[in-house]
């Protein structure tokens, strides 16, 4: 599993990057954390508001710093 964060590196990217290490810690998986700061990169997305993730390449959120609970939901069903 691929989870990568989407941002310039701001205060609200590093707390995204927080919650996402907290949540796989907490469901104990092997996940790979990637940072993307490049603004052309993290436009190839779609994005134009940051912080942003995206899960295997898929973008869950944007413009908001996601709850751990709520990372958590997205990894479960990932889970088998």
């Amino acid at each position: 599993m691929k989870i990568e964060i989407l941002g310039t590196g701001c205060l609200k990217c590093r707390k995204t990057t927080a919650n996402v290490e907290e949540a796989v810690k907490g469901l104990d998986l092997a996940a790979e954390i990637v940072k993307v700061e490049k603004i052309d990169d993290i436009m190839n997305y779609g994005v134009m508001v940051t912080p942003a993730l995206a899960i295997d390449g898929e973008v869950k959120v944007a413009g908001r710093i996601p709850k751990v609970e709520e990372i958590k939901g997205w990894l479960c069903p990932m889970i088998s």
